[in-house]
């Protein structure tokens, strides 16, 4: 069973939802993922970067995963569709690994969203490319996903806002930031345009 076997991993997440900035799901009057998105509809593609991980015996480091996550209306309601983009470069333990993983399968953050889910929209390889530079994150799936973050403009001279929204899959350190400008995702009949829209981004430390 994927939750008997023990794992870890540590690196770098950001999303880039289409909701205007700041997201109402983490950030409002509402308990957390019950306000309504503030276009009726969520939809973010969320990546991630692995810089060391161990799912049992098997190395994850330096492997690539992104997800498109289509919610109807508030996040907290479900019926999200997901679909899921495992790194080209993982042999069939990794792919195997990152699946039970993402998915929430395995335990960890991820299994706070597996009862939302109402539509699988499968898994495939691709080559995904995720950079850091400076405050920038930026992301790249060949005619699927085009995406890059900055950080909200902020007095503080850190350059950054950070808070402790909660956020599943970082809880206690969450940055405020926006999608640069051609942002996009296209794939399973779907496109979207979240250039300017709401952003996150911030360091990951998972286990089960």
């Amino acid at each position: 069973m994927a939750d008997q076997v023990q794992w870890q991993l540590s690196g770098d997440y950001f999303e880039n939802c289409s909701c205007s900035v700041v997201c109402p799901c983490l950030v409002s009057k509402a308990a957390p993922l019950t306000s309504r998105p503030t276009e009726g509809v969520c939809n973010v593609p969320v990546a991630f970067h692995i810089e060391s991980g161990k799912y049992g015996s098997v190395a994850l480091d330096g492997l690539n995963v992104a997800l498109a996550i289509q919610t109807p209306g508030p996040m907290a309601e479900g019926n999200w569709s997901v679909a899921a983009y495992i790194d080209e470069r993982a042999d069939d333990k990794q792919a195997e690994a990152l699946g039970a993983i993402f998915t929430g399968a395995a335990g960890g953050p991820m299994a706070a969203f597996a009862p939302l889910i109402g539509k699988n929209l499968g898994v495939k390889k691709v080559p995904i490319t995720y950079r850091v530079e400076g405050k920038t994150r930026s992301a790249e799936i060949p005619a699927i996903l085009h995406m890059s973050v900055d950080p909200l403009p902020t007095a503080h001279p850190s350059g950054e806002m950070w808070a402790n929204t909660g956020h599943p899959i970082s809880p206690d350190k969450l940055a405020l930031a926006m999608g640069a400008s051609g942002n996009s995702f296209t794939d399973h009949g779907m496109r979207w345009d979240n250039s300017g829209k709401n952003g996150h981004y911030a360091p990951i430390r998972w286990t089960n």
